[in-house]
């Protein structure tokens, strides 16, 4: 008896031993973070389970992340950045003649643009006249339905505006350079004309298209217009590119598939650089029936100071007229 006694003395003393192994230790406040992590991760199957404590850490922000090679915002990095320059000097004329015919294939630029652009396209007989043709145009979002002698419907954008660009570099160029720029289909696109108006000489810090969804092709093409002629950008113009690509940081920069010339090879003069204008007739003088002989060309308007020439002034021609809105030499 008094052996069977002892046996369940030891036995019980072993359950008890082992019931307080199974008890958790709460996790010591005072101690370090390394006891109390160790407590959440083993407790026990009887008690509550503690919910593991997820990173607080933030992830990186995007602007953070290094620009892919090919995209916009990889090329706008490489854009110096200035103050721009003073207008002292600028004039339209200084960028050439308006659509000369830069790539000698017979036809004026603001023709070529609009064919390369417009759908259903109709030519004057010429072959080089864009009689009529249809456009969706980006900056706004609605389709146009061209018609020839109808100015006020399309005009040719130049995406790097001309004033811009005689800010951020263009001002020290020869006239055969600004040309270039001033024809080069990568700088050009038809567009909603009153938009082109409302925009004038604006970068993207003080105008960008009231269609959103262009926004990012918009700017991205000024940065690659940018880049070729190795003009710069304003540090306000430069901020304002990198928030609309914040939005399309993989957007690519746009080839040029045109691969224009950045110089011209016409014989053309600039009418500020202190030589004077090419040789040409003065202003035509009206007869008696109120008719007058039209000059020869552009360049001979433009030195006479006559433009541009509309229609029923003195020297206006059809053959200068190029998209017959009744405006020749603009």
């Amino acid at each position: 008896m008094k052996l069977k006694h002892v046996a369940v003395g030891v036995l019980m003393l072993v359950l008890v031993g082992q019931c307080d192994d199974s008890v958790e230790v709460a996790p010591d406040v005072r101690g370090g973070t390394g006891q109390a992590a160790v407590t959440e991760g083993t407790a026990s199957p009887e008690g509550p389970r503690t919910k593991p404590r997820r990173s607080q850490e933030p992830s990186a922000p995007t602007s953070a992340r290094p620009a892919a090679p090919g995209t916009a915002l990889a090329a706008l990095g490489l854009l110096a950045v200035k103050g721009r320059a003073p207008m002292t000097g600028y004039d339209r004329d200084r960028f050439g003649p308006a659509w000369l015919d830069a790539d000698r294939n017979g036809c004026d630029t603001r023709n070529d643009v609009l064919g390369q652009h417009l759908t259903d396209v109709t030519l004057e007989s010429n072959g080089c006249v864009v009689a009529a043709g249809a456009y969706v145009d980006p900056y706004t979002g609605s389709r146009i339905d061209y018609r020839q002698g109808h100015g006020a419907l399309i005009d040719i954008d130049h995406v790097v505006a001309m004033g811009n660009g005689w800010a951020t570099g263009a001002f020290a160029w020869p006239i055969t350079k600004r040309a270039a720029f001033a024809n080069d289909p990568l700088n050009l696109l038809p567009a909603d004309a009153g938009a082109n108006r409302q925009k004038g000489d604006g970068d993207a810090a003080t105008w960008l298209p009231a269609n959103k969804s262009f926004r990012c092709s918009y700017v991205s093409r000024q940065v690659a217009v940018k880049g070729k002629y190795d003009l710069w950008v304003t540090a306000p113009e430069k901020a304002a590119i990198e928030r609309v690509l914040g939005s399309c940081p993989d957007e690519p920069l746009p080839g040029d598939v045109w691969g224009a010339s950045t110089e011209v090879d016409h014989n053309i003069s600039d009418p500020g650089d202190g030589t004077g204008r090419a040789s040409s007739p003065a202003v035509p003088v009206p007869s008696s029936r109120g008719e007058s002989t039209p000059f020869a060309n552009c360049d001979a308007a433009r030195a006479a100071g006559a433009v541009p020439v509309r229609s029923g002034d003195p020297g206006y021609g059809a053959h200068l007229d190029g998209d017959g809105d009744g405006i020749a030499c603009e």
